[in-house]
């Protein structure tokens, strides 16, 4: 009986998460992506966030914020200094789980900090003045230099956690409505100095059309909750699911995790796309068996296999 009630919960809150906004994933990508499992948890932060739950927030609603926007020139010279290094880089090993769809369309990435109260090793002596500002921002999270060089885009996705919005800040942009992000549908632009707040676990997409780079500082922000059991959970999920997706710039930064075993799980999805390749029909018979299987093994009791 329990059992069957986790699944109509699991259920119940894929369904709302499918349904919520006006874009959606078709229907059978939504089954097996990783907002369907986090959907219960993530339906827990929807209900008792303390901000509206659209798809773009006020800037001005996040007053710690306005510390990194004045010193986005700061931010910018040392984004700048790390470009020209080649260090704004997609990851040349499968370290990098969460992100590692964006490498194959032209995103690439430095991080700072990622889930974890101390900045990598890397960032804090690239990027000292930087790393110092972000201190002033206790609810950043994560933060990182992410670039999206010209031609280069990414495809529909949603963020795995609501427990986070994403916050994005202008440093070296296009400053033109052809390097775009649309939230749910609806665009935004780029603009040096310039910041946006949005909900991430709506599905988003973005392209640049122009023929300049744009890097923005991308930092993942607290989501205030009403309560503090909720803020709790929101912690502890973050330093346990989130943390372990922490990916090194270098030798010496912190690797999480599902980072290392994520080289591995990486192969046998490389035998899956070949298969793919060779036969799609055998391809999409062997996932969703497998699938069934696990499923049967999770809520069909053995007496009755």
């Amino acid at each position: 009986m329990i059992k069957w009630i986790v699944l109509a919960v699991l259920v119940l809150c894929a369904l709302y998460v499918h349904f919520r906004g006006r874009e959606r994933h078709k229907f059978l990508r939504q089954i097996t992506d990783h907002s369907t499992f986090m959907a219960p948890i993530n339906v827990l932060m929807y209900a008792f966030s303390r901000v509206p739950r659209t798809p773009y927030l006020q800037v001005a609603d996040f007053p710690e914020l306005e510390n990194l926007r004045s010193n986005w020139q700061t931010i910018r010279d040392e984004a700048i200094a790390l470009a020209k290094a080649s260090q704004i880089k997609a990851s040349d090993q499968f370290n990098d789980a969460g992100f590692q769809s964006f490498f194959r369309t032209g995103w690439k990435r430095y991080y700072l900090k990622w889930y974890d109260d101390a900045p990598h090793p890397s960032a804090l002596k690239a990027c000292p003045r930087t790393v110092e500002i972000l201190k002033g921002s206790p609810n950043i999270k994560a933060a990182a230099f992410t670039q999206l060089p010209p031609g280069s885009n990414l495809g529909k996705h949603r963020d795995p956690f609501a427990g986070s919005l994403r916050y994005h800040l202008g440093l070296i942009t296009p400053n033109d409505d052809r390097c775009w992000i649309r939230v749910d549908g609806k665009p935004y632009s780029w603009r040096d100095g310039e910041g946006v707040v949005f909900d991430e676990t709506y599905i988003h997409w973005a392209a640049n059309e122009t023929d300049q780079d744009r890097i923005i500082l991308f930092c993942d922000l607290e989501r205030p909750m009403k309560y503090r059991w909720a803020t709790a959970l929101n912690h502890a999920v973050a330093r346990t699911l989130l943390a372990a997706g922490s990916s090194p710039n270098q030798e010496g930064d912190r690797t999480g995790g599902v980072n290392k075993i994520f080289k591995y799980a990486y192969a046998i999805r490389h035998v899956g796309k070949k298969l793919k390749n060779r036969n799609r029909k055998l391809y999409y018979a062997a996932k969703w068996s497998i699938f069934a299987i696990i499923l049967a093994a999770i809520f069909v009791p053995w007496r009755m296999l």
